[in-house]
């Protein structure tokens, strides 16, 4: 599973979890400790994620923050967790004494939804008031994961993250300043759109006539633009309808010189296995043959592979086989009880997965 997929997985968690999370510990424990597992860090590793990090400030000894993402013994990244519930805004200064006190490059605030990141970038070695990059978990966009994929162990670069950080942070400043431009446009807004397209003077008069205008401009702009994407992804979603439909006939086969039928149903379930061991293994991975008495799904299209079998001709079963190769199988009423099976299927490759890297 990518970085990406993870992430949305993550998330997806999340929103069933929040009810059941009472507490700030709970918060750290359910939602900020995956997310730091996720970003490749070991959280039960001191050396690399440090709990309860000792940030003394002055004369004031014992000061503590909540995580700390060590590199050569030194942190690198701050974390600060409040519960789920709580509004961010009042926790930075927080943040910002500790911040002050240690050899961190990045600060992290946190409340297992909201993510704010900060660093040094208007004074140095003294936390901004501002974060440079902020996402929501739950609404986090493609190119914020690609920002954040910069923080993941694998690809932190303290020198790499600075330089882009400034840009990102004035990028966000600008999005937000132009949001709330549109929505209700100022003075200095109003005048300078007007001096484009009206040649004579610009009285209070002229500006209180484009107001309305200019805000109604930019909204129809917005809108044109949302259809466009819209009419584009309908399309792309139409294309690929029409070539799945194509795919699917070309994968249905007969034979009848070997008796072997694959039905709509067979391929069918193929995509259902398919779709329920995405999360675990490559779905490229994941391939069928067909034979007499029952339809075989297999890993890497390797007999000695098999996932499960599926009886679909009459009685409905999913096979799946023991270690001495024998079927255990599941009675199924229709191709969608498979997905009350996908314990069970995700565990099969698992193994299968496993004996091959015992093997290699």
């Amino acid at each position: 599973m990518d970085f990406k997929d993870q992430i949305i997985q993550l998330a997806s968690r999340v929103e069933k979890m929040l009810p059941q999370i009472q507490t700030e510990e709970a918060t750290k424990n359910a939602l900020v400790m995956p997310f730091i597992q996720i970003m490749g860090y070991d959280v039960f590793n001191p050396f690399e994620v440090n709990p309860e990090y000792i940030a003394d400030l002055g004369i004031k000894k014992g000061e503590k923050v909540d995580y700390a993402i060590m590199k050569d013994s030194e942190p690198t990244i701050l974390i600060e967790c409040k519960h789920h519930l709580e509004n961010l805004d009042p926790h930075n200064s927080q943040l910002f004494r500790y911040f002050h006190t240690t050899k961190a490059k990045f600060g992290l605030l946190t409340n297992g939804l909201v993510y704010r990141f900060y660093t040094d970038l208007v004074e140095k070695n003294k936390m901004d008031g501002t974060p440079f990059f902020e996402f929501k978990l739950t609404e986090i966009k493609d190119a914020e994961v690609a920002e954040l994929k910069k923080f993941h162990k694998s690809y932190f670069d303290v020198e790499n993250i600075t330089n882009t950080a400034s840009e990102l942070k004035y990028l966000n400043e600008l999005k937000s300043l132009l949001h709330k431009e549109i929505a209700d446009p100022s003075d200095g807004f109003i005048t300078f759109f007007t001096k484009q397209v009206y040649p004579k003077v610009i009285t209070v008069k002229v500006k209180e006539q484009f107001a309305p205008i200019i805000k109604r401009s930019f909204n129809q702009l917005i809108s044109d633009a949302i259809s466009e994407r819209l009419k584009s992804a309908l399309n792309q979603e139409k294309d690929k309808g029409v070539a799945e439909t194509i795919k699917t006939e070309e994968i249905i086969s007969n034979d009848p010189e070997s008796g072997i039928v694959t039905t709509e149903e067979e391929i069918e379930g193929f995509f259902v296995v398919k779709s329920i061991l995405r999360e675990t293994v490559d779905p490229k991975r994941i391939t069928y043959r067909d034979a007499l008495s029952y339809f075989a799904i297999l890993l890497d299209d390797n007999n000695r592979k098999t996932i499960c079998r599926l009886y679909l001709n009459n009685k409905k079963y999913l096979a799946v086989l023991d270690e001495n190769k024998k079927e255990i199988r599941h009675e199924l009423e229709s191709v969608d009880d498979l997905y009350k099976h996908a314990e069970i299927l995700n565990e099969v490759v698992m193994k299968l997965d496993e004996a091959k890297i015992k093997l290699t």
